[in-house]
C-alpha cells in the first residue's frame, strides 16, 4: 500500500487528500490544531456559545473554540485559547491550563484539538465573535448545565459532544484527579 499523499481538491479553508486508499481532509492554514475552552465565571456559570453552523444546517451549542495559528503564525495553544475566549464570550482568563490534546475525528481529518481550562476570568467585553460569527453567549449555572443542554437539544439545537468531556474537566484533570 502506498503512503503517497495526493491532493484531490484544495479550497480556501480545506484540502481533500488521498493517502493510499484513504480519503481525508486537512486545513489549508493554521497549525492543524484547535482549542476548546472550558470556562466558568466567578459566579459559577459555565460559558457556552450558540451559533449557526453551515455544514449542519443548524444552530449549535458549543464551548468557546477556535483554530491555533489562524492568522497568528506564532500562536501557542494558550494564546489561541485566550483570544477565542475573549472574542466569543467577552471574558478574559488570568490563567489557562492545557489539559489534553487529541484528534477530533481521526477517520476523517488530521485535525487535533486541545482541551484548555480557563481560570480567573474577568469580564472585558460583550463577546459575540468576529467577522459576522453572530455568536450568542450563554452563562449557565454549573449545577444546571447538563439539564439546560438537554433542553436545548430538545429545542432542536445540535450539541457538540465534547461538551460532556468539558463539563467533567471543570472539576477533574484528564487522569481523574481533582482539578486544583
Amino acid at each position: 500500500m502506498s503512503n503517497l499523499k495526493q491532493t484531490l481538491y484544495e479550497g480556501q479553508w480545506l484540502r481533500l487528500v488521498r493517502i493510499g486508499h484513504w480519503e481525508s481532509c486537512e486545513r489549508t492554514h493554521g497549525q492543524g490544531m484547535a482549542v476548546i475552552v472550558i470556562a466558568v465565571t466567578p459566579a459559577d456559570e459555565v460559558l457556552f456559545v450558540e451559533q449557526y453552523r453551515i455544514p449542519l444546517g443548524a444552530r449549535t451549542i458549543e464551548m468557546p473554540a477556535g483554530l491555533v495559528g489562524d492568522d497568528h503564525a506564532q500562536d501557542t495553544l494558550m494564546d489561541a485559547a485566550r483570544r477565542e475566549l475573549i472574542e466569543e464570550t467577552g471574558w478574559s482568563p488570568g490563567k489557562v491550563d492545557v489539559l489534553l490534546i487529541g484528534p477530533t475525528s481521526s477517520g476523517m481529518s488530521n485535525e487535533r484539538i486541545a482541551f484548555v481550562r480557563a481560570l480567573e476570568l474577568v469580564r472585558v467585553g460583550d463577546g459575540g465573535g468576529v467577522d459576522g460569527e453572530d455568536i450568542i453567549v450563554h452563562a449557565v449555572p454549573r449545577c444546571e448545565a447538563p439539564a439546560w443542554l438537554m433542553r436545548k437539544q430538545a429545542e432542536g439545537f445540535e450539541l457538540d459532544l465534547k461538551l460532556w468531556a468539558g463539563l467533567w474537566m471543570i472539576d477533574h484533570n484528564p487522569d481523574g484527579s481533582p482539578a486544583g
